[in-house]
């Protein structure tokens, strides 16, 4: 099946259904399916050919919901921008990607004129809600562009097949340059049949959408609840009062959340355990894992199921469950289980590998690798890369771990150096590379460091030039405007040396490790 199979049938079946809401805008199915094909349409008289790259730039939207689905009509593959990476980051994205249309909403037209001059295969610029700015040149409308095309699908939705690209995702790694994940629409819709065999919803029930679709979890939310032909309750920026309302008051059935948005209801929201939410079912969290006394915490204020799903971009989303019946069960009797991970999905295979890639018995350390309908295609133009990272017909996801007799999983560790703030993949190699312009650093390592409300946040360890002065606030600032905000260091410490292997490789395990004394995990959240 493909993407936008599950929208024409619910949009068939459901048409008067309510399709999303965002503050007052509200659209049903018969409605979105008729804009759906009139993207499509202007999306193929813009001249992108079928696997054509087109990337979009726009925080939560009702249009971000459709231009996924548009695009898998047209054979056009999106690949979505995070927001908060500095422009130089999108600029690479847009260059690497060969998108040759780009998609943005009217606050983000400003930054993309900035970089214009960089993107060396875009020929067409359409902005969302730009009428009538000022200033405003080469780029179209995106409201007259779509509105004179016809609403029935172009004839060559029909020409596309399972196999082909459906969205090209980017995600961060330990070394070089974020990657571009390739998903095909089996994956997508073998991982929505996976997710809907867990979490039921239907048409009526409204889903919480605040996770940003540019994100794997995000996008994903976005898919499953129109699966159900249910309501997308969009928010295009997460605001801890207003998710909180939104939960008791709007008939909000489901939601997705990463861990630090959990924190963050439970820390900023004064009356947030006050409130009934009387229509709230489950929230599932994942991205990062989370703090036990903080999922304690949450599971009483909200008084609904929780699930975790943990997976990755390049897995479409999830992996392996673990189910509200597993969060009932650790709090009752066997609170280990709230550090799993949970067991795998069906379909999915997942093993504890040594460095030879060989099985190791359960409760052995090793890196956990994954393997299901829901892999990715490859990275986009590293055929190196993916080889490693997909050898054998397994996903190698960089996490340690071990399975228990029962076939849950139990993250330890990561074989990488990734760090994960706020749900957001930080390269340590970025912000190093950032640190370095400076004219006081000698050496740097970036490290996670433990923080109770993002999971982790970024810590540099510098090491300053001889007789070379410069602060902790001076680092920190030269890299605003550099790195998106998760990526900024949020402390700097200063040594004279960094540990160093034999073959000149800085042991991170060493700078890490004294920040992590007394936790269960070394990654975030515990």
């Amino acid at each position: 099946m493909r993407l936008h199979d599950f929208l024409d049938y619910r949009a068939r079946e459901h048409a008067d259904a309510e399709f999303a809401v965002q503050g007052d805008r509200r659209i049903n199915y018969r409605d979105a399916l008729a804009e759906t094909n009139r993207l499509a349409n202007a999306l193929v008289g813009a001249g992108l050919e079928p696997g054509d790259r087109i990337a979009i730039l726009s925080k939560n939207s009702i249009e971000y919901a459709l231009l996924y689905y548009a695009c898998a009509k047209a054979g056009v593959v999106p690949v979505p921008l995070n927001y908060r990476l500095a422009a130089n980051e999108w600029a690479f994205i847009i260059n690497d990607s060969g998108a040759t249309l780009v998609i943005a909403a009217d606050e983000f037209v400003g930054a993309i004129d900035g970089i214009r001059s960089e993107l060396a295969n875009v020929k067409s610029y359409v902005g969302v809600n730009i009428e009538g700015m000022d200033g405003i040149e080469g780029w179209q409308d995106y409201s007259h562009w779509v509105a004179s095309q016809p609403a029935t699908a172009p004839e060559r939705a029909e020409a596309v097949t399972e196999e082909h690209d459906v969205y090209q995702m980017y995600t961060s790694g330990t070394t070089g340059h974020p990657k571009g994940a390739v998903l095909t629409h089996s994956a997508v819709a073998a991982q929505l049949q996976q997710v809907t065999m867990l979490l039921k919803g239907e048409p009526g029930e409204r889903t919480l959408i605040v996770v940003p679709m540019y994100h794997a979890a995000g996008a994903v939310s976005t898919f499953v609840t129109i699966y159900w032909g249910a309501c997308l309750l969009i928010q295009a920026d997460f605001i801890p009062p207003e998710v909180v309302r939104a939960l008791d008051e709007e008939r909000v059935a489901t939601s997705t959340l990463v861990p630090a948005m959990i924190q963050a209801l439970l820390v900023y929201v004064p009356d947030v355990a006050k409130r009934e939410y009387k229509d709230l079912r489950q929230i599932t969290y994942g991205a990062s894992p989370i703090a036990e006394e903080t999922l304690r915490r949450a599971m009483e204020v909200f008084k609904c199921d929780f699930a975790q799903g943990y997976g990755m971009t390049e897995t479409t989303a999830v992996v392996s469950y673990l189910f509200p019946s597993d969060h009932k069960r650790a709090v009752a009797e066997q609170p280990a289980l709230l550090l799993s991970a949970g067991r795998p999905v069906v379909g999915t295979e997942v093993r504890i590998v040594d460095d030879d890639d060989q099985p190791v018995a359960n409760g052995t350390i090793g890196e956990i690798i994954a393997r299901g309908p829901q892999l990715m295609r490859c990275y986009w133009n590293l055929a190196d890369e993916s080889a490693e990272a997909l050898r054998g017909g397994w996903m190698h996801t960089g996490d340690a771990g071990i399975v228990d007799d029962d076939g849950y999983i139990f993250i330890q560790d990561r074989v990488k150096d990734m760090i994960v703030s706020g749900g957001e993949n930080v390269y340590p190699r970025t912000v190093e590379d950032v640190l370095f312009q400076h004219p006081a650093v000698a050496d740097v390592a970036v490290i996670g460091v433990p923080d109770e409300q993002w999971g982790e946040t970024v810590k540099a360890i510098v090491v300053l030039k001889q007789d070379a002065t410069a602060t902790a606030e001076e680092l920190m600032e030269h890299c605003r405007g550099k790195l998106g905000g998760f990526e900024r260091p949020r402390s700097v410490d200063f040594v004279t040396e960094l540990p160093r292997n034999p073959s000149g490789k800085v042991i991170k395990r060493e700078l890490r490790e004294p920040f992590w004394v007394g936790h269960k995990r070394r990654v975030a959240g515990v």
